[in-house]
């Protein structure tokens, strides 16, 4: 059968997939949309490879001009797509993968195969919003008088305590041996120090003093080991707690003029590689502290924070009083907002740049909350995706 020149396998049902359909329909072309939740559940990945290739063959590929994988998990695309190869590889075939090292694999395996990475598509676009021009449409309130005081740096109040107590032992206890065995000052407390110490060298003991001094020795034993073992082990654990802190590189930054970067996800572990390529200092807040790609960026020369960025003390620790712009590229519309206003409190006038999946709300919060440089990733990408679409070539052997 000869395929319609206007039949359309989509797969997917996140916010580029509809995008990509309403373009497709605009140029009346007929749409056949196939998301995961029409596969049936199985135990086995073998079992739901079979239950995808039901579907495509129920779809009736003969009749089908061209395809587009792209759901926003690229497991689901790659698996639809070696389905789909499985089935006829003479079928043009875009496929959205954020995992560009594999593209080359494909494409050299069938021609007919075109992979895209979205993020590569709208990244310069978010790039480019460093230097573009802003319209106020509104005056902002002053910077908020309240800041949060970091404590991570102070003194663990119960070390201080135990410190306090350990000295107050150790004077208590040389004044009683200064008094009761008549040893002058020197001698006490150089006693004190060799028990406390454990040293033991013998030239002064308790073997013929009386027996309160004795359990005073013993005390003084008993307590020091108590106060040296706790002081010790709480000095440890703050030291590698605060080492692990440096490692997530969470400290107080002095940068100015640099650009903060909140989210390491696929767009924006490319924004911020684009930013780094035109000399921006860079600085990053990622909340996992596993993202993958955190070494390479890091690499190429930006500094990393790991932590919320919705948190106004983070904000603070990454200098955002003294930052160019901010960037915001979660994946969570609304976890951007909310890092954009609360930037926003510490300097109303700081450029503002936000990632927002659906572009009605971009431009609803340009209107009502004069964020102007909001943009969708997939309202800047569809059109190239739709676009990418390969011309067809012979069939792989």
């Amino acid at each position: 059968m000869t395929p319609s020149p206007d039949r359309v396998v989509l797969v997917g049902a996140g916010h580029l997939a509809h995008r990509i359909g309403l373009i497709a329909e605009s140029e009346a072309r007929t749409i056949v949309q196939l998301t995961m939740s029409g596969v049936t559940p199985a135990a086995g990945p073998t079992l739901n490879f079979t239950a995808i290739v039901a579907m495509l063959r129920d779809v009736d590929l003969s009749t089908v001009r061209s395809v587009y994988l792209v759901d926003d998990r690229d497991e689901v695309n790659l698996e639809f797509l070696v389905a789909l190869l499985s089935l006829d590889q003479r079928l043009p075939v875009v496929i959205s993968l954020f995992n560009e090292r594999i593209a080359p694999h494909l494409q050299a395996a069938n021609p007919n195969v075109r992979v895209v990475n979205p993020a590569r598509f709208a990244a310069p676009t978010f790039a480019d919003a460093l230097v573009a021009p802003r319209i106020r449409t509104r005056t902002h309130p002053a910077p908020s008088a309240v800041a949060e005081r970091r404590v991570t740096g102070a003194i663990d109040p119960l070390i201080t305590r135990l410190s306090i107590g350990f000295a107050a032992m150790l004077l208590a206890a040389t004044a009683y041996f200064h008094a009761a065995e008549q040893l002058s000052w020197i001698d006490a407390l150089y006693f004190v120090v060799v028990t406390v110490a454990t040293v033991g060298y013998g030239d002064i003991s308790l073997r013929d003093s009386s027996t309160v001094s004795k359990l005073v020795g013993i005390g003084l034993i008993i307590g020091s080991t108590y106060f040296i073992w706790m002081i010790f082990s709480l000095t440890v654990d703050r030291i590698i707690k605060r080492r692990a802190q440096l490692a997530l590189g969470r400290r107080i930054y002095h940068d100015r003029n640099h650009v903060i970067v909140c989210g390491l996800g696929r767009l924006g572990y490319l924004v911020a590689e684009a930013l780094l390529a035109r000399g921006e200092r860079v600085l990053i807040v990622e909340s996992n502290e596993d993202a993958p790609t955190i070494e390479h960026i890091r690499a190429l020369g930006a500094d990393v924070y790991v932590g919320d960025a919705r948190l106004p003390r983070v904000l603070q620790d990454v200098g955002v009083m003294r930052a160019k712009a901010l960037y915001s590229v979660i994946n969570n519309d609304f976890a951007n907002l909310e890092i954009g206003l609360n930037a926003r409190t510490f300097i109303p006038d700081l450029r503002l740049v936000l990632r927002i999946f659906d572009d009605a709300m971009a431009m609803r919060i340009r209107e009502q909350l004069d964020i102007q440089l909001s943009f969708s990733m997939t309202a800047i990408a569809d059109e190239p995706v739709y676009r990418a679409m390969p011309s067809v070539a012979a069939a792989a052997p």
